[in-house]
């Protein structure tokens, strides 16, 4: 055999070798792939298996040692736990996520997007807070002492700020509490609302009280039908037994029954229901960053063969640094004209914005409320706008103030009255002030069109002058709450003979109208002929606005075939001298 045909034989016996390793190797890396497939799968369906429904992991030191807390597995909760996890695989197929603990709570809370949460639901429930008032706008004057010392009292005890922390409180781990603090009293039985067990001078101060330093001592899990059914009726808060009209607790987003002891008895925190959407805004904006930091890539066309072929390739990775180095408007580069060139290819970079800005209202959605108070960015585009959006979203603040904060606020101001009287005035009682405040041109066109509207109604003897000076004493709004609404006001000559001019004698001086006067008997007979004012209303006008009495009355608004040809305003002239006429000179 030629040396030529061995040597190619061989070569081919070798290749031959070489394609059976290539594909057995092909085939162990497809088996490795499905292994790891399989043992991912297995990895995960354990996790999936491992999470349960739980009982939350307390603090130590807020239930006694010794004494099995009420959220325990073996408590009453016990059943639910077991119950709950029957259909755990139902639950994390749909990505339910059970009580992540109030460390990772407070973990989320040193995030920005979770703190301004917490911090703009606490700001704005709060903002305008609440106004003291009396039931009856007849008290309000002889109670306006006693809510001035209500008010000063609420100062004093801070009472606005205590509701801005349990608010946020309450957004960051699902239950704000509020303590009332009596000094001497017995913390382990109930709160009653009356002079012998709240004494005058007793109050210490109302403090809040964290989630995370409570957990229930006792409740209803037996009746249904019962008022307490699944609600604490005392707390241990770090190991004191406390009853629950003494820790007054703020929930706004409540949980099913069977999930409350799996989350010691708080709602839902916020921060756990807007963590899907917080971590896709996170993505979403380090994605855009760093598409944005790399949109731009140059390369380099050249010989690549000594590289390619197993070599050093130093000239090549030399000419690379080279270029690297030298790349600025200041540097120079230098290529090989023939077979080198240089190539920028970049990444489009449009609707990056719109994604990004789609993620973080998606953010802003699950708290509802809009990206400017949220975030302070305004909305962008052509006529945009957030005044619906802010409208709604006081509208909503306004529904949780009234659902969920009235009653707390009004057991801590009946507190407060035992502690300055001894009593409760039931004639007091609060409001919450709106959010949306007018600004000071609204305001003047509210008080403007006020009193347009009064002076209608005094001209159609609807009202009373008394009563319409009475309406601006008691708005705070009007502009004019300091004035005596009591107090008469008497225009000079118009009831009686004193105040009218005194170079016309009395007798003359009776009588006399002034040419306002006139043109307003004008306009009432000119309404009453055209039937937009009733004769009666204008002759009760005409009786006590300018003494004319009745038959006089009747003369001029009787109508036109049964009055002689005469004007109105020359039936209300009188002999006396022009006032540009002195006596003595009538003849000149």
């Amino acid at each position: 055999m030629w040396p030529f045909d061995r040597k190619a034989r061989t070569q081919a016996m070798l290749d031959k070798v070489a394609d059976a390793r290539k594909k057995e190797d092909q085939e162990n890396a497809r088996k490795l792939a499905m292994r790891r497939a399989v043992m991912k799968s297995m990895e995960r369906r354990a996790s999936d298996n491992a999470k349960k429904w739980a009982p939350p992991e307390l603090m130590p030191g807020v239930v006694p040692a010794g004494v099995t807390p009420a959220v325990a597995m073996d408590s009453l909760c016990g059943p639910t736990y077991q119950f709950l996890n029957s259909a755990a695989g139902g639950l994390y197929a749909a990505n339910i996520q059970p009580f992540p603990g109030y460390q990772n709570l407070a973990a989320l809370a040193t995030r920005a997007e979770y703190r301004a949460f917490a911090s703009t639901h606490g700001n704005e429930l709060t903002r305008e807070w609440i106004e003291i008032t009396s039931k009856s706008r007849k008290d309000a004057k002889a109670l306006a002492d006693k809510i001035k010392e209500l008010e000063e009292a609420c100062e004093y005890f801070n009472l606005r700020n205590v509701f801005r922390q349990a608010a946020e409180q309450e957004t960051l781990f699902g239950r704000g509490q509020v303590s009332i603090n009596v000094r001497g009293a017995d913390i382990s039985i109930p709160l009653i609302l009356d002079p012998r067990t709240i004494q005058k001078g007793s109050l210490r101060d109302f403090t809040t009280i964290e989630p995370m330093w409570t957990s229930p001592s006792a409740y209803n899990a037996l009746d249904p039908t019962a008022a307490d059914f699944y609600k604490p009726s005392t707390w241990w808060v770090m190991g004191h037994e406390m009853h629950a009209s003494r820790l007054l607790t703020i929930i706004t987003r409540p949980l099913p029954d069977m999930l409350k002891p799996a989350y010691n008895f708080s709602g839902m925190s916020l921060s756990q229901l807007a963590q899907p959407y917080v971590e896709n805004w996170l993505r979403t904006r380090q994605s855009v960053s760093d598409l944005v930091d790399k949109f731009s890539r140059t390369f380099l066309k050249t010989n690549m063969a000594q590289v390619l072929n197993g070599g050093e390739g130093g000239d090549v990775f030399d000419r690379v640094e080279m270029y690297v180095n030298m790349q600025s408007n200041l540097g120079m580069g230098v290529m090989d004209s023939e077979t080198e060139d240089i190539v920028q290819v970049n990444t489009p970079l449009s609707g990056l914005s719109d994604l990004q800005a789609q993620s973080q209202e998606h953010m802003c959605s699950v708290s509802r409320t809009p990206a400017i108070i949220l975030t302070g960015i305004s909305p962008s585009g052509l006529n945009a706008s957030s005044e619906g959006e802010i409208r709604t979203f006081y509208d909503w603040i306004s529904s949780i103030q009234e659902a969920y904060y009235y009653q707390p606020i009004d057991t801590c101001l009946k507190v407060i009255q035992l502690h300055l009287w001894g009593e409760v005035d039931d004639s007091i009682t609060f409001k919450f002030k709106p959010l949306w405040q007018p600004s000071a041109k609204e305001e003047s066109e509210i008080r403007f069109n006020k009193a347009q509207e009064a002076q209608i109604y005094i001209a159609n003897s609807v009202i009373d002058p008394s009563e319409a000076r009475q309406q601006l004493s008691d708005d705070p709004d009007s502009g004019w709450d300091n004035i005596d609404g009591d107090l008469e006001i008497v225009q000079p000559g118009m009831f009686d003979d004193e105040g009218g001019d005194p170079g016309v004698p009395v007798e003359q001086n009776k009588g006399a109208l002034n040419g306002a006067q006139v043109s307003s008997l004008v306009e009432i007979s000119q309404s009453v002929a055209a039937g937009t004012l009733s004769v009666e209303a204008a002759e009760a006008v005409l009786l006590h606005s300018f003494g004319i009495n009745k038959e006089e009355a009747d003369k001029m608004l009787s109508p036109p075939e049964n009055v002689p040809s005469v004007d109105v305003a020359e039936s209300a002239k009188v002999d006396a001298p022009a006032p540009d006429v002195l006596p003595g000179e009538e003849g000149q």
